[in-house]
């Protein structure tokens, strides 16, 4: 029975003991260390800006002068009395016609003057992408010393002459 009352005394010490090693475990503050050096870190980036650029060209065009139509009516008359003095029958028929297909083409033709050239001046434009190389930092290696000791970091942004450190203390039982 000793045995017994030993045990539960131990198991209620024990659950008495376990709540306040809890309580007494690692508690952090802050603090500052120095900064002893700090290195950019950076990285190659490629920069690409798409640029428009325009200038102005000149275009040749060329427009052919098709002649008038009343040169063309014309000259189909005239042909077609000049075909009509010809052949005989079914034949005379087929004259006419030809003289006034004839005739209409030779009139427009003649009246027709050279074809034109003119030169127009047209804006032309494209989109020209430029690139360029910019070096861009990336972090910081920082190296700090704290209670006599040096450590080193990676950080976002330049600390500056001191770094915020998170202290702990955890006792040893």
């Amino acid at each position: 029975m000793n045995k017994t009352k030993n045990g539960i005394a131990a198991l209620l010490i024990a659950g008495f003991a376990f709540p306040a090693l809890a309580q007494a475990g690692p508690k952090a503050g802050y603090d500052y260390a120095k900064v002893v050096d700090v290195t950019p870190i950076t990285r190659s980036v490629e920069i690409s800006t798409p640029e428009r650029e325009c200038w102005y060209e000149e275009v040749p065009r060329y427009s052919r002068n098709e002649g008038s139509t009343g040169s063309a009516l014309l000259g189909g008359i005239v042909g077609g009395v000049v075909g009509n003095r010809f052949g005989g029958g079914d034949g005379k028929k087929v004259a006419t016609v030809a003289g006034t297909l004839a005739g209409a083409m030779i009139g427009r033709e003649l009246s027709r003057g050279p074809d034109e050239y003119r030169v127009d001046t047209e804006e032309r434009c494209r989109t020209v992408n430029h690139r360029r190389i910019e070096e861009r930092v990336i972090g910081y290696d920082v190296r700090y010393r704290y209670n006599g000791q040096e450590y080193v970091t990676r950080t976002d942004r330049d600390p500056g002459k001191r770094l915020r450190v998170r202290v702990s203390v955890t006792p040893v039982l």
